[in-house]
């Protein structure tokens, strides 16, 4: 917002329309809240995986993919900028999401296969970022600042640089490709998983040792599915008011544009990048185990530097 000055133009000018202060505290509480919880949570789940070796599982990977996603100037280059990196986090999301689901069922349904794809799941975690960090290069050009002048000021938004019937075939191909096909790939997949797990029985020609350790086994795994499950059914459904959104705002002029339903939309993006690291550390043990682990070592970590310090004092204070 910028100061407008001239007097004898700003006597025909609308005042600048500014939110009720009831809707900028709950956005402002809402946002620090899940903000908080969000950031720290995520930042937790990348220090867990890279920290400990044990966790540093093709899974647990894409996971921190999903973490750092979650943990996201002015002018022009600010609303390039911004939105690049808000498609970009969007695309990513969906396209770890995919990866981990596919990357699950070949471990579980085609364990010979799994050997290979441990082998290059850097190269499908690199895939993960380079294929959405390319397709999203096209906003840079897509947006542009729109000034409007008010008798009290000068609003500038992040806006379209062209019709907004050009975007029509843009947004479905993003609802397509970053929304529809990972929901169906999972559906399908883990309905697959769900076969081979809760249907498909034990061989009964297995000793009783192989056979506890097949039933370790395969309870690790239900464990591990119904998690990423809980995680693809909270992406759909934080995710489906804005998706909706964009496809309904598509063929409405004006577009549906309610303060209030936008600030629903947008708490539910941010609660599901905020939720995930809840979900692993309640539903995984490996998870939690190792959180709680790397928790005591920030604890003990912390002694000891305040044991160093008053040491270094009580020495100090010998000597004088």
């Amino acid at each position: 917002m910028h100061p407008y000055r001239n007097s004898s133009d700003s006597q025909t000018l609308s005042m600048m329309p500014e939110n009720s202060l009831e809707i900028q505290v709950v956005t402002i509480s809402l946002s620090l809240l899940i903000c908080v919880v969000g950031i720290s949570g995520n930042v937790m789940v990348v220090l867990v995986v890279i920290c400990s070796k044990h966790m540093m599982t093709a899974t647990n990977c894409y996971l921190v993919s999903l973490a750092v996603v979650a943990s996201w100037i002015h002018g022009y280059a600010g609303c390039a900028c911004i939105t690049y990196l808000q498609y970009l986090g969007i695309n990513v999301s969906s396209c770890a999401i995919t990866a981990v689901t596919i990357e699950h069922y070949i471990a579980i349904c085609h364990s010979i296969e799994a050997q290979f794809i441990c082998t290059v799941s850097r190269k499908i975690i690199g895939c993960v970022w380079i294929f959405p960090s390319l397709y999203c290069i096209m906003w840079f050009f897509l947006v542009d600042t729109n000034e409007t002048v008010y008798s009290n000021g000068v609003v500038v938004r992040c806006g379209y640089r062209m019709s907004r019937n050009l975007y029509m075939p843009i947004y479905f191909l993003d609802f397509t490709l970053f929304y529809v096909v990972p929901l169906v790939v999972a559906s399908v997949l883990y309905g697959l998983i769900a076969r081979i797990l809760f249907r498909d029985p034990l061989p009964s020609n297995l000793s009783e040792q192989r056979l506890s350790v097949h039933q370790g086994r395969r309870h690790s795994s239900v464990k591990v599915t119904k998690m990423l499950a809980v995680v693809v059914v909270l992406f759909a459904l934080l995710w489906m008011p804005y998706q909706t959104l964009v496809v309904v705002n598509s063929f409405m002029d004006p577009p549906y544009l309610n303060t209030w339903f936008l600030l629903f939309c947008r708490m539910c993006i941010y609660t599901n990048s905020a939720v995930n690291p809840i979900i692993y550390n309640a539903m995984s043990q490996k998870f939690r185990a190792a959180f709680k682990k790397l928790c005591d070592c920030k604890r003990r970590s912390d002694q000891s530097r305040f044991s160093r310090k008053r040491k270094f004092a009580e020495n100090v204070n010998i000597l004088q």
